[in-house]
């Protein structure tokens, strides 16, 4: 991974392949932190893991005597930890905002992306989520018209939380049409080429828009 550059006492523990994994990468590396990533395959979690975090679940960050899990959870003490460059709001009611766009995507987005990624289940109930997913993310696309990051004239935790959802439309079989989703194809083409967004990019992520 192209974010560790030293040994370091912040150490993520993190799913190559997940995007809650991915969401936090992807805040490290716009903060330039310095931290040492342990990639963990699902199932195979080493007992350092366990032994921070009761649930065994990933990403876990752990800094110094503190271990946190839960994406948004760390991606929030990050941008404190960290106050530069900020990725929420000054401002109560944006970030109360912010943060409600993030609790939407989890609950319209994520909660269909994870169903795909899995890839178990019956095929009606993939078929079902991947039709849900593909048309949730339609009918937003002209939002991305009005402004040049996610509701939102900065870059924040919500592009963070977005852009690894439509990095993965390939690997889950996802195409949008290209004409009624003009800006947001835009949008993540600025994303994709954002310098932090390739460096906290996984050689397994990599190779899902090959």
């Amino acid at each position: 991974m192209s974010i560790v550059t030293k040994r370091s006492s912040m150490t993520l523990f993190s799913d190559p392949r997940d995007h809650y994994s991915h969401r936090v990468r992807m805040v490290l590396a716009e903060k330039g932190v310095t931290v040492e990533i342990i990639d963990v395959v699902s199932g195979k979690e080493p007992e350092d893991l366990a032994e921070i975090n009761p649930y065994n679940t990933l990403p876990t960050l752990a800094d110094r005597d503190l271990a946190l899990y839960e994406a948004n959870v760390i991606m929030e003490y990050l941008d404190e930890r960290f106050p530069h460059p900020p990725l929420l709001p000054v401002y109560p009611v944006q970030r109360a905002l912010s943060r409600l766009w993030i609790t939407r995507v989890e609950k319209e987005w994520s909660s269909r992306l994870d169903i795909l990624m899995a890839g178990k289940g019956r095929e009606t109930v993939l078929t079902k989520a991947r039709k849900e997913l593909r048309e949730s993310i339609i009918a937003i696309a002209p939002i991305f018209a009005e402004k040049p990051f996610f509701m939102n004239d900065e870059f924040s935790l919500v592009d963070c939380c977005v852009a690894p959802i439509l990095w993965r439309l390939k690997e889950v079989e996802i195409t949008l049409p290209e004409k009624s989703t003009r800006p947001l194809h835009k949008y993540m083409q600025t994303m994709f080429e954002r310098d932090a967004f390739r460096a906290s990019l996984t050689e397994t992520e990599m190779e899902m828009r090959e």
